[in-house]
């Protein structure tokens, strides 16, 4: 039995269309890249809470979440109890020429999420990406805005449940 979770993430685009992932590490799931995120408190929005995770993970005060670009849910193991994860991921647009890097220490928040380093990623990176990305259609969700122009995001997709690849992650016995 799975320990149902509420959270949500934030995919932060600069003007070009790159996006800023961290690559994680899960007993579970392996190592994978996705956006900066994670469970949402209780009383907490998903706004909010992508908000609260942004800064905590990146030291980024100044970066809100904007319109929803999808809905999913998933499997993963945190803190040694299996849960299924209900995300939201809100898109995020920064100004004309902004790139930043994670200011401060985030050392401790890191290492307890399991982050192992972030990257921007350029849509061409991004197409052939060989490591898992969270969710795995991610390059599908952002090519309507590669090209930093793209305009609303338009209905938000909802994924529904993606099972995790049995290629990737690691075995518990």
């Amino acid at each position: 039995m799975r320990t149902p979770r509420r959270a949500a993430r934030i995919a932060v685009l600069d003007d070009r269309g790159a996006v800023f992932l961290f690559r994680y590490d899960n007993e579970e799931v392996g190592v994978h890249w996705a956006m900066p995120g994670g469970g949402l408190e209780p009383g907490e929005t998903p706004e909010a809470g992508a908000r609260r995770e942004l800064r905590e993970e990146t030291g980024w005060t100044d970066v809100a979440p904007g319109p929803l670009l999808c809905t999913w849910e998933h499997d993963y193991t945190r803190a040694g109890v299996p849960v299924r994860q209900w995300e939201q991921i809100h898109l995020a647009r920064l100004p004309r020429g902004a790139r930043p890097e994670p200011v401060g220490d985030l050392s401790a928040a890191h290492a307890e999420d399991g982050i192992l380093r972030w990257h921007w990623w350029t849509p061409a990176e991004l197409a052939v990406c060989a490591e898992p990305l969270w969710p795995p259609q991610l390059p599908a969700l952002l090519r309507p805005f590669h090209d930093g122009t793209g305009g609303e995001v338009p209905v938000p997709a909802h994924l529904g449940y993606v099972p995790n690849d049995p290629r990737h992650g690691r075995a518990r016995g």
